[in-house]
């Protein structure tokens, strides 16, 4: 007789899979025009000069481009992003960095490194769902912290901080995903105040925020003074190279910077080297700049079009935002209606988005959902805005 083989652990198999994840593959069918995932358009990546900067590192230092590499991440990589940080207002020094593979992995070190199963962990509402999923993985109590149109409510957070005595905040200040909205700077001072006040470390996120195409920067919270010793923050090259390259990057104090790279050891030992290599060499000769200038006009007019059309595509009383730079519009229908029961409705008619309750730690909002306006152009997202139309029953099938 044979013996039953052991169970999964149990982290494994009481986190869900990403709805994000499973609605693109159900939209992977070329004549779907999705509004689904947070996908940098294509055709707007800058393949001549990534195959260049590939060529350069294969033909010049061939050998050490596919060998093992550090845990920390190569030097020159490190040095290019630290001089970019600086130059965007925040001084930092390569060795302040730890190269990750993709932003995610930030994440999933910095779970490992300050997380014990039950720590608490605040989150903005709705927050990004693949740091629920992380979170959650690492056996973390996730709190949401109540949040207006602006973000999170300083107030709320500085309550909950006392009533729950939480590890970090997880937030995503600038250009939120799923939202869109950014942080203010007299709110980003508060969160900053209450985190020196409490003790509290502090994970910001900002994969997003170089793409601003209206208004004013933001400080990063991670160049407050009452912050810089408790803040993370983390990037990401994805979002303003490609994200096939996988490569992102936290900057962290040293202590818990130095327990990230042992959990770095023990999951992949380094980011792949060619891909780090090959994108060091990009920044020191490609003219990032002027890609990134044409990348925010593009997303411009995408934005610009997938809100001109909202209006007739939705039922009367929905309500959305108008961010100011990033990849994301958020949706909140009127009451009654179930953005995830539509869903099937609007694939039915060749167009999709993601339902906004997955994005939520607790008590989900049916009725919200969250459109992408990067991956299509304006005519196709004029179509796919007449489609959804279709598919709620605003206008009669053509």
């Amino acid at each position: 007789m044979r013996a039953a083989v052991p169970p999964l652990a149990a982290r494994a198999t009481s986190v869900a899979g990403s709805p994000v994840r499973d609605i693109l593959a159900l939209t992977a069918r070329p004549e779907v025009i999705s509004f689904a995932g947070g996908l940098p358009a294509p055709e707007l990546f800058d393949t001549e000069g990534m195959a260049a900067a590939f060529g350069a590192v294969l033909a010049e230092s061939p050998r050490s481009a596919l060998q093992y590499s550090t845990s920390e991440g190569d030097p020159g990589l490190r040095a290019a992003v630290a001089a970019r940080l600086t130059g965007r207002g925040l001084p930092t020094e390569p060795d302040d960095l730890l190269v990750t593979t993709g932003s995610q992995q930030a994440l999933a070190l910095l779970a490992s490194a300050l997380l014990e199963p039950g720590d608490t962990v605040l989150v903005e509402v709705p927050t990004y769902l693949a740091a629920l999923q992380c979170f959650r993985f690492a056996g973390a109590r996730i709190v949401p912290v109540p949040s207006d149109d602006a973000g999170l409510d300083p107030v709320a957070l500085e309550e909950l901080v006392v009533a729950e005595r939480p590890k970090l905040l997880y937030t995503i200040p600038t250009f939120q995903n799923p939202t869109g909205r950014t942080l203010p700077a007299d709110r980003r001072r508060a969160v900053a105040s209450v985190a020196e006040r409490h003790g509290l470390w502090i994970v910001e996120d900002d994969p997003y925020g170089e793409l601003r195409f209206d208004g004013e920067s933001v400080p990063w919270l991670a160049g407050l003074p009452e912050a810089a010793d408790r803040t993370v923050l983390t990037g990401s090259l994805s979002k303003v190279m490609a994200p096939g390259l996988r490569l992102g990057w936290l900057r962290a104090p040293a202590e818990l910077r130095r327990a990230c790279v042992i959990a770095k050891q023990a999951a992949d030992l380094h980011t792949p080297t060619v891909n780090q290599l090959a994108a060091a060499r990009y920044l020191a000769d490609a003219d990032l700049e002027g890609h990134l200038e044409r990348v925010r006009g593009a997303y411009r007019e995408r934005r610009d079009a997938l809100l001109a059309g909202l209006g007739e595509a939705l039922p009367a009383g929905s309500r959305w935002n108008r961010p100011e730079g990033g990849m994301f519009v958020w949706v909140s229908l009127p009451a009654g209606h179930d953005a995830a029961e539509l869903l099937w409705e609007a694939v039915a008619h060749n167009v999709a988005y993601v339902p906004g309750a997955p994005f939520f730690a607790t008590d989900p909002d049916p009725a919200t959902m969250r459109l992408s306006f990067v991956t299509h152009t304006p005519e196709e997202i004029a179509e796919g805005l007449r489609r959804l139309a279709r598919a709620l029953h605003r206008r009669p099938a053509e």
